[in-house]
């Protein structure tokens, strides 16, 4: 089963760190990166600069209008007015069935703000105990996951031990 998680981190830059570490445990085989996508937001900037990566061994899971909707409803929405706006909101709902609803997009909006920058990646096959050992150290600080809210609480308490 894929899991997608969103994490943010404290610096325009930390997302782009944290993809290149989990495409070293990718090639180590202790990850698989289905897909991907980062948003970096740096000071004094009006919107964030998103990116899917398409470097990726194998096709995109999500594709480019995937990432595009979702961005587009977390991100700039709130820039483009309400008659825009309700058009995406009727999109939005279709989204919720796999767990993008409008509390995760009103998180994802408050939480990823100018000075940070965040990473969404879609996993499988992931080896928790090493990949949480290589990852802790990257500040990251986690969003929102599809994982169950048993497996979502060990995850939050693994990160929580080291800030």
């Amino acid at each position: 089963m894929a899991t997608l998680t969103v994490w943010k981190f404290d610096s325009p830059d930390g997302a782009e760190k944290a993809l290149e570490l989990l495409q070293r445990m990718q090639k180590q085989s202790l990850i698989a990166v289905n897909d991907a996508a980062t948003v970096t937001w740096p000071m004094g900037r009006k919107k964030p600069k998103t990116q899917q990566l398409r470097s990726l061994a194998g096709a995109a899971a999500l594709g480019g209008s995937f990432w595009g909707l979702l961005f587009g409803l977390i991100f700039f929405v709130p820039l483009l007015g309400l008659a825009v706006g309700a058009a995406m909101g009727a999109l939005a709902g279709s989204m919720a069935d796999v767990g993008i609803d409008d509390e995760f997009i009103r998180g994802v909006r408050d939480n990823v703000t100018p000075g940070t920058s965040a990473l969404f990646v879609m996993t499988s096959n992931a080896v928790e105990d090493k990949v949480l050992e290589q990852f802790k150290g990257s500040g990251a600080s986690l969003l929102s996951t599809n994982l169950s809210h048993e497996q979502e609480a060990r995850l939050r308490e693994a990160f929580a031990e080291t800030e």
